[in-house]
């Protein structure tokens, strides 16, 4: 079994045909960040980090401000005038503060605790490859019109996604970009439906248009390539079947080789997005270091302000934002919550936090899809966060094949994809749920193509299936009461507005 990744909403790799009953575990939704990337836009030394400094959308950045950030000891790595955002990197400990201070910066803060190193050590496992008499069932020909691992995926006919496919596989002239860990586009059901002009590499902040710069080394979490897979695995007669399975995928890179995911990197996501026709983004993680970042602190309020304009960009350009509400079944819209993680890249400790003020990014964003993971029996998943006025709507995250059993032939509760290197594995998490729900979106779109991201949105919440809180919720069937759901049928803590169903996508 692959070693969890440590950052990206999170999930475990399991490959195909391993028992998974016992070995499923999940992560915080993001991926275990780490440090910088193999590039660097700037020279730094061993005490620098990196940060955002948030000043006026629309106008460059002023003399007076580029002066001040010289002068505290600062180096500009580059600069979103669209939104405002300006990164930065210094070794000045006092540098956030001082540069707060000057005329014409709204917020300013470091976007994490450890310095910027030229490469990471840190180890995030390699799945296994298929047997020999697997490969040759990925490959084998199809039945039919099944791809050949299709009978596997338990999770398309619980969104409708099978019956969806006999109306229309997407429109190519969508495109849904997998924020992520990177993609393979070389893998055989991910390559024909690859955009490679809205592919690049963020991880530093800056883009890297380098031919291939947004694949994963052999080092790196296929995180983002087994996501690509779920929303537009083509229909090709190999491997899986994506929920759309005609649209385009664009990889945008974002996660350190550790797993981490910076603020400045998704910024440069976002915005890339916005720039290159996406449609959709898939946003699979929480923004590393803090689970939650709290608008009261100088340093966090500045990651907040810095994604809420990348995103809100994205959006005002077209795209829909959907994003993964975690995996550790907090109630989202508690009182209170505990977080015993953050900062993740430095000296965690539990504090306790007060959910209205302190967010999840971009999960919680304005705007931002936030979906909840169900499993094979279409209830909430273990791990899946939770909160009414939070959760938008629900999709398959899988579950432990303990907890949730599919129907044969299924054989595991955990949702099958691509993985590098033309692999394939079983994931869990609501990093699975979201491209469910980013293909839906994708559906939509591809049926209405002149719909801006608001009707897309409502679409998507208006076709998804109701349902109803699972009362009581005993996931464990140990006669305790596991997570309390609050609603309606039509709009509660666990799915929203509902489970995503891609045939009315097709055809309303």
């Amino acid at each position: 079994m692959t070693a969890p990744y440590k950052r990206s909403r999170r999930a475990i790799a399991i490959p195909l045909g391993m028992a998974t009953a016992t070995a499923l575990a999940f992560l915080p939704n993001a991926t275990a960040s780490a440090q910088e990337a193999p590039q660097q836009v700037a020279a730094t030394d061993a005490t620098s980090l990196s940060y955002v400094v948030n000043v006026r959308p629309g106008h460059g950045i002023s003399a007076s401000v580029e002066k001040a950030v010289a002068e505290a000891g600062g180096t500009i790595v580059t600069s979103y005038d669209q939104i405002g955002v300006i990164v930065v990197h210094s070794s000045n400990a006092d540098f956030a503060r001082t540069i707060r201070g000057v005329h014409g910066v709204e917020s300013a803060g470091n976007t994490r605790n450890a310095p910027l190193p030229a490469q990471s050590t840190t180890d995030v496992g390699t799945p296994q490859a298929l047997t020999a008499q697997q490969e040759q069932v990925a490959t084998a020909e199809a039945a039919d019109g099944q791809d050949p691992l299709e009978p596997l995926q338990w999770d398309l006919p619980a969104i409708k996604a099978d019956k969806a496919h006999e109306k229309t596989l997407g429109s190519s002239k969508v495109t849904v970009a997998v924020i992520d860990t990177g993609v393979d586009d070389t893998h055989p059901d991910i390559a024909p439906n690859f955009d490679r002009d809205a592919s690049v590499n963020c991880v530093s902040g800056k883009p890297d248009t380098a031919d291939g710069a947004w694949r994963p080394t052999a080092a790196e979490s296929p995180h983002g390539t087994h996501v690509a897979g779920e929303i537009a695995g083509a229909k090709n007669g190999v491997g899986i079947t994506g929920v759309a399975p005609g649209v385009k995928v664009a990889g945008i890179k974002v996660a350190t080789t550790a797993g981490y995911f910076y603020t400045e990197a998704v910024v440069c996501g976002f915005v890339w997005a916005a720039e290159h026709g996406v449609d959709v983004t898939n946003n699979s993680y929480y923004t590393d270091p803090w689970y939650f970042n709290c608008k009261d602190d100088p340093d966090q309020k500045a990651l907040v302000d810095a994604i809420t304009r990348a995103s809100r960009y994205a959006e005002k350009k077209g795209a829909v934002n959907v994003a993964a509400a975690g995996n550790e079944s907090y109630d989202l819209a508690a009182d209170s919550i505990t977080d015993p993680v953050s900062p993740n890249d430095g000296t965690p400790s539990d504090r306790v936090i007060d959910p209205s003020k302190c967010y999840d990014i971009p999960t919680q964003l304005p705007g931002v899809v936030t979906v909840a993971a169900t499993g094979a029996k279409g209830i909430k998943s273990s791990f899946s966060n939770y909160g009414l006025g939070v959760i938008d709507i629900a999709a398959p995250g899988g579950d432990s094949t303990r907890y949730q059993t599919p129907a044969p032939p299924a054989t595991s509760g955990l949702i099958l994809g691509p993985l590098p290197g033309g692999k394939w594995g079983y994931m869990a998490g609501t990093s699975m749920a979201t491209p469910h729900v980013a293909g839906v979106a994708a559906l939509i779109k591809s049926t209405h193509p002149y719909a801006p991201a608001a009707l897309v949105k409502a679409l998507l919440y208006a076709e998804a299936d109701a349902t109803p809180c699972t009362d009581p919720y005993d996931i464990d069937s140990d006669g305790k009461v596991d997570a309390v759901c609050e609603g309606s049928k039509n709009y509660n803590g666990f799915y929203g507005w509902g489970t995503a169903d891609a045939l009315d996508a097709v055809t309303k």
